[in-house]
């Protein structure tokens, strides 16, 4: 029982002492580091918002596309069950006709889930973006905080 208290006092000594000693950058000849780190960082975000804000605009176009392909596949399919049932009562001409119609009703199918996929792939990149720059401009307050306790360490 002894041996558990003791650990449990010395786990929350270290933790009570993390926060200090987790700051990078702690003095004054740190600063050019610390600068360097915060251009990169500063870079980085600019960077990562023109990417995002990229992504969103063509988020529209693929969101269009992949509209316009279930559209088409789904009045292709319409065209396709139509020659179908003409055919069935009908001459080897209109089973040659349907049989185009249902080729073309699968390519049709296969572009929209192409268009859908394509969707998907953006909606990820722009969540991966956006979580990527969060991180950043979290990086970056840590940053200031540093800065921040350097210069009051200086006065």
């Amino acid at each position: 029982m002894k041996k558990i208290i003791i650990l449990f006092a010395a786990l929350m000594f270290i933790m009570a002492g993390l926060p200090v000693f987790s700051q990078e950058y702690k003095t004054v000849a740190d600063t050019a580091a610390l600068n360097r780190e915060y251009a990169k960082v500063s870079s980085d975000i600019a960077e990562l918002t023109t990417k995002l804000n990229t992504a969103q605009n063509d988020l529209s176009h693929y969101t269009k596309r992949a509209d316009e392909a279930t559209s088409d596949a789904q009045s292709t399919a319409m065209a396709t069950t139509d020659k179908a049932s003409h055919a069935t009562n009908g001459s080897v001409k209109d089973a040659r006709k349907a049989k185009r119609e249902a080729r073309r009703s699968v390519k049709d199918a296969k572009d929209s889930r192409k268009a859908n996929n394509n969707l998907d792939n953006q909606n990820k990149k722009i969540s991966n973006l956006s979580s990527d720059l969060e991180k950043k401009q979290n990086r970056l307050k840590e940053l200031d905080a540093m800065r921040a306790s350097i210069n009051n360490a200086q006065q």
